[in-house]
């Protein structure tokens, strides 16, 4: 009966947040407002890595431009004659260059100029020896991401030109059913130690693209990046990174755009994504092994992107194991009809970690399928007792043209596992279709919309 009574309440409560009491919305736009006054800081600290004024052509390193000559060799010996004079650019000019694996070092940018592709391998092999790296949020030695960085600082890849990851002519995408990652997952949850989790040759863990990994001050800017294996845009425990004006067209399996990992002070601006899955995902470790290392990601600063195709546009999770807070996103366009949920929040019962101080505003959802996708029952992650957390989100101004599903699904885990602590203010969804759908959740503020009816 209590409970009976528990759940009549609430959704009297869910209810009349459509015509909210003045004190409740008053008071969301004070902690909106304290929250956003945080910005200026946050990006006070995200400073663009400055280079010598110094160039490295891979051409004078045997490098040619002729899309069949293996030019890993050159791009080694010139990132190292970079780094070892004290910093610049590895220039790559104009013309098609064939490569395995990049590995950048302190002080050096890439700078791929306007008319030159970085073609990546489709041969596995030019991805070994394994390195250090994660896995969907579990550590591994697995193969090398295709452009990777360990502990360096003052990095960046720059330019106009193109990185061709070649997914669609590799093997990479036929693994993706292969038993692997369960069984990395399992090693985790045993706690078998890295060293000792080493896949690479003979096993089916795809790499990623692009993925500095405990670097500091690394920049990512102006480059076109294609057909990617796996994730990416990665970048792993590290603190003060910039993505700007990249464009991302990716369209295989688990394809996510940018998945800032762990990572503190980051900001993704002015930025394309059209990709297999989530087009920016900011994840924190999975499961057992991700609660182990518990590294959040925090301040995270999203602003003027735009978003097509994907299963998400701005998404948290599903890998929330260490925790994420403080994220900001303003100012985006999302606009795709293959677009599943424009704004998307996932976790579940194996996850544990939390997700909170979310702010977005002054977006424009021109079409989706769903415009606010917030869940703890995401598909794998039913069955364990590591309770998420999922409270003070804040979504407004924002406007939904063309939804093709709900205008919101708000779903937490039971009646004792519950999201808390949401307001959806001034925002403007479709006036017909799919009605709005909030279960398991507390102190849900729907504040002044216009349309999204409410089941």
């Amino acid at each position: 009966m209590i409970k009976f009574l528990f759940r009549q309440i609430f959704i009297l409560i869910s209810a009349a947040a459509f015509f909210p009491f003045q004190g409740v919305a008053d008071t969301a736009a004070t902690n909106d407002a304290q929250a956003w006054s945080k910005l200026p800081d946050i990006l006070a600290r995200i400073v663009p890595p400055a280079f010598p004024d110094r160039s490295f052509m891979i051409t004078k390193y045997g490098a040619k431009g002729d899309g069949v000559t293996d030019c890993t060799e050159a791009f080694r010996q010139a990132i190292a004659a970079c780094n070892e004079a004290g910093g610049g650019k590895v220039v790559v000019p104009a013309g098609v260059y064939l490569t395995g694996a990049i590995h950048l070092k302190s002080n050096v940018d890439l700078d791929v100029a306007k008319g030159a592709t970085i073609r990546f391998s489709t041969d596995p092999r030019s991805y070994l020896p394994v390195v250090f790296t994660r896995y969907e949020g579990t550590e591994v030695m697995n193969y090398s991401p295709f452009i990777y960085a360990l502990s360096q600082e003052n990095i960046a890849i720059t330019g106009e030109g193109t990185l061709d990851g070649q997914g669609h002519q590799a093997i990479w995408y036929s693994w993706k059913r292969i038993p692997d990652p369960s069984e990395l997952v399992a090693m985790g949850d045993r706690g078998v130690p890295v060293a000792q989790r080493i896949f690479g040759e003979g096993h089916h863990l795809r790499p990623y693209f692009i993925q500095p990994t405990r670097c500091k001050d690394v920049l990512i800017q102006g480059v076109h990046i294609v057909d990617s294996p796996m994730w990416v845009i990665t970048p792993l425990y590290c603190t003060n990174v910039t993505v700007e004006g990249v464009t991302v067209n990716a369209d295989g399996p688990n394809t996510d755009g940018c998945d800032p990992d762990s990572c503190t002070d980051v900001l993704i601006k002015n930025c394309h994504f059209s990709d297999g899955d989530d087009c920016i995902a900011i994840k924190s470790g999975r499961d057992v092994d991700g609660r182990r290392v518990n590294i959040p990601s925090r301040n995270i600063v999203i602003q003027n992107c735009v978003f097509k195709d994907g299963h998400g546009g701005v998404t948290v999770g599903s890998e929330t194991s260490g925790g994420v807070e403080n994220v900001f996103a303003e100012d985006c366009q999302f606009n795709s009809p293959n677009l599943d949920i424009a704004m998307r929040f996932k976790t579940g019962m194996t996850r544990g970690g939390f997700i909170k101080n979310v702010y977005i505003r002054n977006c424009t959802v021109k079409s989706a399928r769903t415009g606010i996708g917030i869940t703890m029952k995401y598909s794998g992650t039913l069955n364990g007792h590591a309770t998420p957390v999922i409270r003070d989100i804040d979504i407004r101004d924002c406007t939904f043209d063309r939804l093709s599903r709900q205008p919101i699904s708000i779903e937490g885990f039971s009646d004792s596992v519950r999201i808390t602590d949401v307001t959806i203010a001034h925002c403007i969804f479709p006036g017909a279709g799919a009605r709005s759908i909030i279960t398991n959740a507390s102190r849900i503020h729907l504040t002044a919309n216009q349309g999204g009816g409410l089941n």
